[in-house]
């Protein structure tokens, strides 16, 4: 079970290149850059196993299953997994699947997105003047469940200075952001970055008030991941210097 990182193939471990290399087949996700794949071995053949929101996606039964006969017939198989497998990439389900069957498992992590998008900006996820802690949470819940309690958490948000890293949220942004502003400031600075680590990598500053307006208004979508939280003060402060130094060119 391999982490493949936010994107950027510069950003895998050399355990992740050392497992790829000693692969004889592997199962990629659909967010797996195809660089990556140069490091797999001329021989080794390549599945991939898609997994996007609002995309069609394979099955997760069949990914499990298919590992585990791959597996019995004697192939190393290695589970290329988007950013690190065991945030929000389904590795636990995966593993428990292999373990059931009586074959051993060895997990590489990766760099999760969450870390790589603020790190691109220069922005920590902890601060120890502006965030104790950081919360990683996903704005998709699972089908049947109610999923997060956003009102509860921005209590605890609020009352611990917690960081809030929010993956696969843009679909439900609006009902994330209203919830949201039951618990924090209005003006709780808010960073949207798409393709995170990626030469495609764009990203916006908000506040929680303007945050679907501003997903809407810059056409953001997924993947990205929305990070609500006063490490980003600094951030804010700067893309409101260069909007005004902007305002004064034009004028």
């Amino acid at each position: 079970m391999v982490g493949a990182g936010p994107g950027d193939p510069e950003l895998l471990t050399l355990k992740a290149v050392k497992a790829i290399a000693s692969a004889t087949v592997l199962l990629v996700d659909d967010l797996v850059n195809d660089a990556v794949l140069a490091h797999a071995a001329p021989n080794a053949r390549i599945v991939y196993v898609g997994k996007r929101g609002g995309c069609a996606s394979t099955p997760q039964a069949f990914i499990e299953k298919l590992m585990v006969s791959e597996a019995q017939r004697g192939e190393q198989v290695v589970r290329l997994k988007g950013g690190d497998p065991f945030v929000f990439g389904r590795g636990g389900e995966e593993v428990e699947a292999l373990q059931a069957a009586g074959i051993v498992v060895r997990v590489v992590n990766g760099i999760t997105a969450g870390l790589a998008a603020l790190t691109s900006l220069n922005v920590p996820l902890t601060h120890r003047e502006h965030a104790h802690g950081v919360v990683f949470v996903t704005g998709h819940a699972k089908p049947g469940d109610s999923g997060t309690d956003w009102v509860a958490l921005a209590h605890a948000a609020h009352q611990a200075k917690l960081t809030l890293v929010i993956y696969m949220g843009v679909s439900g942004a609006a009902t994330i952001q209203s919830a949201l502003l039951q618990g924090l400031p209005s003006d709780t600075p808010v960073a949207i970055i798409q393709n995170a680590s990626l030469p495609s990598q764009r990203h916006a500053v908000a506040t929680l008030a303007t945050l679907y307006d501003t997903l809407q208004s810059e056409r953001l979508g997924s993947p990205s991941v929305i990070v609500v939280g006063n490490v980003l003060h600094g951030l804010q402060a700067a893309h409101a210097a260069d909007a005004s130094l902007a305002l004064r060119a034009q004028g």
